[in-house]
């Protein structure tokens, strides 16, 4: 299955002409030629399958044959994480969240974060990337750097609200607390940890402190097992 991530197509739309570089992939790349059939996906949960009626390499021109919904029964999730140092490995936790499911991502700045500025646009060309590799149609929501008081203070009070810390090895594992079927928010702190101040914050707010393991895992290492985690409870 060839997918093309074509965020302004409409849903009504009965033809359809790729940006250039969309273009140039199908036709230079790919090979594709008149009647080649390829899927398009608009990122908000639409496939749309089509036929290529004109192979041109800047404006390739499709008619639209059919959409359909992605099935997605599962409860949303969002992962707030703190950027890390090294930008490629706060993208790799953005790729595999994204392949393996995951709603929202909201990078957070703790009182220990190393890198408080990045650039959004290339984690979403990564999640982009990511969408079609594992065959989905529903983009992540990726949001610019928010404070961590700016974001508990604004998260709305509901059941599953975790902070991982590794302060205290007594926690729970995410696994014993995450209750089915229900919307999770998960805090990931820096490579130095949240404060013990963040920590108390976040459980005065309703957050609950839990474990992802006895190993201690890097920043982007526990992102990824929380997302699978929850990801397994809701299978």
């Amino acid at each position: 299955m060839q997918l093309f991530y074509t965020p302004n197509i409409n849903l009504t739309a009965s033809t359809f002409i790729l940006d250039e570089a969309e273009s140039k992939h199908a036709i230079k790349v790919l090979r594709l030629d008149i009647n080649d059939k390829v899927t398009l996906i608009n990122g908000k949960g639409t496939f749309f399958e089509a036929e290529i009626t004109q192979a041109h390499a800047k404006k390739c021109e499709l008619r639209i044959l059919s959409s359909t919904t992605e099935t997605n029964t599962k409860p949303n999730i969002h992962i707030a994480i703190a950027p890390t140092k090294n930008n490629d490995r706060l993208e790799w936790f953005v790729e595999k969240a994204t392949e393996i499911g995951i709603t929202e991502i909201t990078t957070l700045i703790c009182q220990r974060s190393e890198r408080k500025t990045l650039k959004i646009d290339r984690l979403e060309k990564t999640a982009v990337a990511a969408m079609k590799q594992s065959l989905k149609a529903t983009l992540p929501k990726i949001n610019g750097p928010v404070s961590f008081k700016d974001f508990i203070k604004n998260t709305p009070q509901q059941t599953n609200l975790f902070i991982a810390h590794c302060l205290d090895n007594k926690e729970k594992h995410l696994s014993q607390l995450c209750t089915k079927n229900e919307s999770s928010i998960i805090l990931i702190g820096p490579e130095g940890d949240f404060t013990k101040e963040e920590i108390d914050l976040a459980i005065k707010n309703h957050f609950k402190p839990i474990s992802l393991g006895k190993s201690r895992l890097r920043t982007e290492t526990a992102g990824v097992v929380a997302c699978h985690t929850i990801n397994l409870i809701n299978e």
